[in-house]
C-alpha cells in the first residue's frame, strides 16, 4: 500500500525500504522535508529489552527523545541527520508534530476501525503509524487536528470528549 497525503498531487511517503534507520530518516528529511530527530532506542540484555535511558520503568521504552534540547535540535539537513545516526546508529526516528503536520493518536483499535471506513470510503489517505503504546497515529496538515471532531461528526461519527 502506498501511503499519500492530500492535495493537488499526491505525494508517496518515504516507505522503509529494508535500509537502515539512517537512510529511513534521511528520506523523511530529503523527500518530505520533514524536520527528523534521533531518539531514544531499545537495548537487548540476554533477552531483556529496556530503554537506552537506563530508566528501568520507563513510560516509553525506544520511542522518546534523549536530551532535553530536542526541540532545537529536530532538523530537516539530510547532513546534520547522518551526523546524529553516526553518533547514535541505533536510535529511533522521532518526528516533531506541529511544524510540518500534526498528529491525531488514537487507541490501536479505534484507528484500524477508522482505516477500514475511511478505505472504504476511498478517502485520500495521509501516513499513519502505530506507536510502541498501541496508539495509531494519523498525520495531518498542520491544524488539521483542531478541525478534527468537527470533521468527525460530518460523516456521522461520534467525536470523543
Amino acid at each position: 500500500m502506498d501511503e499519500t497525503t492530500a492535495g493537488p498531487e499526491a505525494a508517496r511517503i518515504p516507505r522503509p525500504r529494508g535500509g537502515s534507520l539512517l537512510e529511513t530518516a534521511v528520506a523523511y528529511a530529503e523527500e518530505r522535508h520533514w524536520d527528523v530527530l534521533a531518539g531514544s532506542w531499545l537495548v537487548d540484555a540476554g533477552g531483556v529489552r529496556y530503554c537506552s535511558c537506563g530508566d528501568t520503568v520507563c513510560p516509553a521504552p525506544g520511542a522518546h527523545p534523549t536530551r532535553p534540547d530536542w526541540a532545537t535540535r529536530a532538523t530537516g539537513s539530510p547532513a546534520v541527520v547522518r551526523e546524529m545516526w553516526r553518533e547514535q546508529p541505533s536510535a529511533s526516528i522521532l518526528l516533531p508534530t506541529g511544524r510540518t503536520f500534526d498528529a491525531l493518536s488514537v487507541p490501536e483499535s479505534a484507528g484500524f476501525l477508522a482505516l477500514a471506513r475511511m478505505r472504504r470510503m476511498d478517502l485520500n489517505l495521509g501516513p499513519v503509524t502505530l506507536t510502541p503504546d498501541r496508539r495509531m497515529q494519523f498525520l495531518v496538515l498542520p491544524g488539521g487536528a483542531a478541525k478534527a471532531p468537527e470533521l468527525v461528526r460530518q460523516v456521522g461519527w461520534a467525536a470523543a470528549a
